[in-house]
């Protein structure tokens, strides 16, 4: 392996393990926003005056919201061992959350800027030099 190869590798290596952990930490938080929604079945919680673009029993979004969470994580997981199937899981899963977080922008408008800024990186860093990043983590 060439030297400027490996300095490559190394690099976007650390961009998937950040993929990695911000996959993980978006399922975590994915997972305590659908225990909110089975703890306060309110809706002035969740639209503060606003309407959601998804109006839905909040027990059913809770739980939808904890098993996508759970998806995310063990995707997430997935990515630390540079897993192929993994990767297309997790680039799938990205494109879904951040088209679902608009559902939430009205109710909660910075919090689903945040969460499409890291949706959006995550799509960068498992798109960009994947070859680089896979052979780094296979050594």
């Amino acid at each position: 392996m060439s030297t400027e190869f490996a300095k490559r590798a190394s690099t976007w290596s650390g961009w998937v393990i950040f993929a990695g952990v911000v996959m993980f930490t978006i399922g975590c938080l994915n997972a305590i926003q659908g225990i909110a929604a089975l703890v306060r079945d309110d809706p002035t919680y969740f639209i503060p005056e606003a309407d959601l673009l998804v109006t839905t029993d909040y027990t059913a979004w809770g739980w939808s919201l904890i098993i996508w969470g759970a998806i995310m994580i063990l995707v997430g997981l997935g990515l630390f061992s540079a897993n192929e199937f993994a990767r297309w899981v997790a680039i799938i899963a990205v494109v879904i959350n951040l088209i679902g977080q608009f559902a939430f922008f009205p109710a909660f408008p910075l919090w689903s800027l945040i969460v499409i800024g890291l949706n959006v990186a995550v799509l960068f860093a498992l798109t960009a030099r994947w070859e680089y990043a896979k052979a780094a983590l296979e050594r």
